[in-house]
């Protein structure tokens, strides 16, 4: 309904590919919802992006790290962030 391969459709899912405004808005037609579901939760925009402080950039190989750790197990999170920490100590 989109005229996207099941690929791209898994490169969104994964958030290799950003999904654009325009396409949002289809997703939303497609799916009979408001665009405003995709944004529930979120709070109210600020002056900045508190999760990225004004510049500090965010390289691939940090996303691709959290992509990684979030794959874990709990145990095996912990167990990282242990060693990590003990790093940088």
């Amino acid at each position: 309904m989109l005229g996207l391969t099941f690929q791209q459709v898994q490169k969104y899912e994964k958030g290799v590919n950003r999904i654009a405004a325009s396409r949002l808005y289809d997703i939303a037609v497609v799916l009979e919802t408001p665009i405003t579901y995709f944004f529930e939760g979120l709070s109210e925009p600020s002056d900045g992006d508190p999760a990225q402080p004004e510049g500090v950039a965010i390289t691939s190989e940090e996303i691709e790290l959290l992509r990684l750790f979030r794959s874990f197990s709990e145990r095996i999170k912990r167990k990282v962030f242990a060693l990590i920490k003990a790093m940088k100590d």
